[in-house]
Formats: C-alpha cells, sequence, structure tokens
C-alpha cells in the first residue's frame, strides 16, 4: 500500500468504528478542503452514502463562493445537511463590526456548535482536524471526549492502545473523532489531485493570490501564490515559510487564542 492508502485506510476504519459505536454521530463540514477530504472518505466508507447527518456551523460570515458549493455539494453528494447558527448571538449584534475576532469565532463557532450538538442529542462529531495544523491540534486522541460543558481537557487525554478508543458518554457528553490527524497538509493535497475531489476555486492562485486556509470573509486573508493547480500547489509547500494559518485572525489575536477556543469546544 502506497502512504495514501494507508492514510485513507485508517480514516476509514475510524469513521467505521464511530459509525458502530455511537448511536447519533454527525459530521462537521466546513467546505474547506480537509472536510472535502472528509466528505470524500465518508463515500467511500459508506458505500457511496454517508449515514449520518453533516452539519455546517454558518456564522453568516462566509464567502459567498463557499455558499455556492455547500448548495452543489449537498446535492451532488445527497448529503442529509444540517446548516445552523447563532441566531441569538447575532440578534445581540455580536460580530465582526462590533466584536474581536476571538469573541465573535467563540459564539458564532463555538456557542453555535454547542447548540446544534444539544438540538440534535449528538454523541459523537467528525471532523477533519490535522496535528500539523495547529500545536493544540497535535495534543488531540482520534476519538476525543468532550464533558457536558462541551469542555475538553488537553492535560489528560485518554490513552488509546491498541485501537482501544472512548466510546461511553454520560448525559449530555460527546466525542469528538478525528480521522485526519495522521495527515498533513501535502498529504491533503495529493489526495485531492488522486481522487479528484471537487474543490472551491479560491484555493487556486487568482491574480496572484490564493487561499491556504478559508474561514470567516473579514478575518481570512490570502497569501502571495501563483500556484494555479494542485501540482503546483504541492511544489509551493515543499518549500513555503509560511504557516498554514497565518490568514486566520482569531489565531493570532492573543497569546494562546486556539488554545483558549478550543478548551472550550472550538474545532
Amino acid at each position: 500500500m502506497s502512504h495514501l492508502d494507508e492514510l485513507e485506510s485508517h480514516s476509514i476504519y475510524l469513521m467505521r468504528e464511530a459509525f458502530h459505536a455511537f448511536e447519533r454521530p454527525a459530521m462537521l463540514w466546513s467546505m474547506g478542503k480537509d472536510s472535502n477530504v472528509l466528505v470524500w472518505l465518508a463515500m467511500k466508507a459508506f458505500a457511496g452514502h454517508i449515514p449520518f447527518p453533516v452539519v455546517h456551523v454558518d456564522t453568516t460570515y462566509e464567502f459567498p463562493e463557499m455558499l455556492d458549493f455547500r448548495a452543489w455539494a449537498k446535492e451532488h453528494y445527497g448529503l442529509d445537511l444540517i446548516v445552523w447558527v447563532n441566531q441569538e448571538a447575532r440578534a445581540r449584534g455580536i460580530g465582526y463590526e462590533n466584536n474581536d475576532p476571538v469573541t465573535v469565532t467563540h459564539e458564532l463557532k463555538t456557542v453555535a456548535l454547542q447548540q446544534v450538538l444539544a438540538a440534535h442529542k449528538f454523541d459523537a462529531l467528525i471532523t477533519g482536524i490535522r496535528r500539523d495544523e495547529d500545536s493544540t491540534r497535535a495534543k488531540e486522541r482520534y476519538f476525543s471526549p468532550r464533558n457536558s460543558d462541551f469542555e475538553w481537557d488537553y492535560k489528560d487525554q485518554p490513552p488509546e492502545f491498541w485501537n482501544h478508543f472512548t466510546t461511553e458518554v454520560g448525559a449530555g457528553e460527546h466525542v469528538r473523532v478525528q480521522p485526519l490527524l495522521d495527515w498533513n497538509e501535502i498529504d491533503i493535497w495529493r489526495y485531492l489531485e488522486r481522487e479528484k475531489v471537487p474543490l472551491p476555486g479560491m484555493y487556486f492562485s487568482r491574480e496572484g493570490k490564493r487561499f491556504r486556509s478559508l474561514g470567516c470573509m473579514p478575518i481570512s486573508k490570502p497569501v502571495e501564490s501563483n500556484a494555479a493547480t494542485i501540482a503546483d500547489i504541492i511544489e509551493e509547500l515543499k518549500t513555503t515559510k509560511t504557516s498554514e494559518r497565518a490568514g486566520r485572525a482569531q489565531d493570532h489575536h492573543e497569546r494562546n487564542a486556539m488554545q483558549k477556543l478550543r478548551a472550550k469546544g472550538f474545532m
């Protein structure tokens, strides 16, 4: 098996284990590159049909091109799509016009995620995070428990010896299932290229700029790049010294911002 075959096989195994172990699993989908690999893997894992809901937490600050892709992909894959907005926070005026990026991220992503989990009583959430993307995410497990307050105790992670995963949850608790933990950014792009996975065009160079990571429109900035194809992107990543999330403002607003956000339940 090739390196990509091994990554694919393990990710599919983790998805199937989660589907077997939990009563009400769901999968997060942001329409970004990692999320679209996750959807592709789920289609492979379950014979062309994803047997659980796919959740998009909509901050109302999405790029129009991403919303167009969402509408197309929902029909293309036949997704059972749940779109959730923290309407209460928006009614209070929470937004980038009035608040700092960490506050907005917490209210419109983390709290919104808590709301949709509680409303649908999901006990497992499949996500597309990778260890190499952020130092805080490197502390995650494949099956990572969250308590009834949706908090993550990154200082007390359960062991996963011999593929024994945490699958028991109490009232109001859930487990984050992370099938892409072992992948890195170049793995993702090589898999996208090999499998011809559909992807928003914002990742490819337009007038000398492209996006490496996509989030809310006011705080996601493109990087200088002439990479117009996946092959170009892979070659660029071999030499770049710019971090993948350099264009995501909430990560850099304050010291340890991502760790604080994730401890409170952020993706």
